[in-house]
């Protein structure tokens, strides 16, 4: 179980790298200059702490998966990691609009990805919440 958490932790900060990329990717400068200024840097500022977030989180389980195993306080983060995991794939399906991937294959395929990410993550937080 701990060598799955510190896959995750890489995978984690992987998908933080690529946040650097999602302004250039997505045209921010063109999509995003009709918002006001507020609007505007509260998606790029939101950008930045999600990335953020998701690099400590992936340092967490690199540097501590042990700990997130085998204390009480560890499994309840992993736990509340779980949580938080599961309601980022119940997003994926129910919020995201099938339009963003349905016949795309790229978008289709980062999709399935993701989900399968979301679902693996999900699952060995919540099982190592419950390991011991």
């Amino acid at each position: 179980m701990e060598l799955q958490i510190k896959i995750i932790g890489g995978l984690f900060i992987l998908l933080a790298i690529l946040h650097v990329f999602f302004p250039k990717y997505f045209n921010w400068n063109y999509e995003l200059s009709s918002l006001s200024l507020m609007n505007r840097q509260m998606v790029q500022v939101h950008l930045f702490f999600i990335g953020f977030g998701l690099f400590l989180v992936g340092l967490l389980c690199l540097t501590s998966s042990d700990g997130l195993l085998n204390t009480s306080f560890g499994r309840r983060v992993s736990f509340g990691l779980g949580i938080f995991w599961v309601v980022r794939l119940y997003v994926q399906f129910f919020v995201y609009s099938r339009n963003l991937w349905k016949g795309k294959a790229f978008e289709t395929t980062v999709h399935i990805l993701l989900s399968l990410f979301w679902t693996y993550a999900s699952i060995v937080f919540i099982l190592g919440y419950f390991a011991k």
